[in-house]
């Protein structure tokens, strides 16, 4: 009797054991990860004013979001704070699901006004890659040949997936990479092979998203959204409705505005994108079955549609 309450002790220790270690992620980026399971992902931040620093970075590193979406469009472009604050978000993880950090995507302050202003501030997208975050947003993003230069401005020239299929070699540089890849808790050749846009690459790491925010960037949607190297697109509804002359409190349902969204959505669909809209505890669910893969979210709002999609990965 003795020894087998002994082996049943030990076997029900070893079971709380397993059960308190952590999900083993599959990616880096936790919301590659959700999303290459067909679940929704949640965002806290951008126009809140995200602090850039360590203090901060270890206080959001256990945030109910799948993602942070930091704002350098608005706020200072200061990469000294950001960089602070990644390193705040490893010193407060790792999350619940195992990943190391959230995910941080940042917005940065280039305007997607056509090719050669995107060429001219690729410096910006090359520093603020080299502290680690996982993914940049390119606003108003007007025109086919700035996004194409987005694309190209964010990939090491050692990947070749799409080169001559809508986009050319990257051109971005190796000398964020031992900042980056300790970040990401990665080899320097580890983070080179993994810091690519998924899902053109397959073992990419980043995210690459655009804002079809006004009515130049609504005319192209459909060409913007075929440069390989977008996983996800929105259609900024407060700068779309200045854009095209709409206001009031009830811009959204505005004839031109359902447009739209309709029209940028439509072409997140037919080109294998995924489509961003704010989401709320009242209409989650809805965006959901409507196919909106991507949302800034509450907490609440975020566990209603975590339960309706039955997620398993922890939060």
């Amino acid at each position: 009797m003795k020894i087998r309450s002994v082996v049943f002790a030990l076997t029900v220790s070893a079971a709380v054991l397993f059960a308190a270690d952590p999900p083993k992620p599959k990616h880096i980026n936790r919301a590659i990860e959700l999303l290459d399971q067909h679940q929704p992902i949640y965002y806290t931040g951008s126009h809140s004013g995200t602090t850039g620093s360590f203090e901060q970075g270890k206080l959001d590193a256990q945030t109910y979001a799948d993602y942070i979406s930091y704002d350098m469009e608005h706020a200072p472009f200061d990469v000294k704070g950001l960089a602070d604050y990644m390193r705040g978000l490893v010193a407060g993880g790792p999350t619940k699901s195992g990943h190391r950090t959230p995910a941080v995507i940042v917005n940065v302050p280039v305007n997607g006004t056509d090719e050669a202003a995107v060429h001219a501030n690729a410096w910006m997208f090359e520093q603020v890659l080299a502290t680690g975050v996982h993914g940049i947003l390119l606003t108003h993003a007007d025109t086919p040949g700035a996004v194409r230069a987005f694309v190209e401005a964010c990939r090491l020239p050692i990947h070749k997936q799409g080169v001559d299929k809508g986009v050319n070699e990257g051109r971005r540089g190796a000398h964020g990479t031992p900042t980056a890849s300790q970040i990401w808790g990665v080899s320097q050749d580890e983070y080179l092979d993994k810091a690519d846009p998924w899902p053109l690459n397959p073992n990419g790491e980043l995210l690459l998203g655009l804002k079809l925010e006004d009515k130049y960037a609504l005319a192209n949607a459909d060409e913007n959204l075929k440069v390989p190297g977008i996983a996800f697109a929105e259609w900024g509804p407060g700068d779309m409705a200045l854009s095209l002359g709409v206001r009031g409190p009830n811009a959204e349902a505005n004839p031109a505005m359902v447009a739209a969204r309709a029209k940028v959505f439509a072409a997140t669909k037919a080109h294998g994108q995924f489509f961003l809209n704010s989401m709320n505890p009242n209409n989650v669910i809805d965006m959901i079955k409507e196919g909106v893969m991507v949302g800034p979210a509450s907490q609440q709002a975020a566990e209603i549609g975590r339960k309706y999609t039955n997620r398993q990965l922890p939060w």
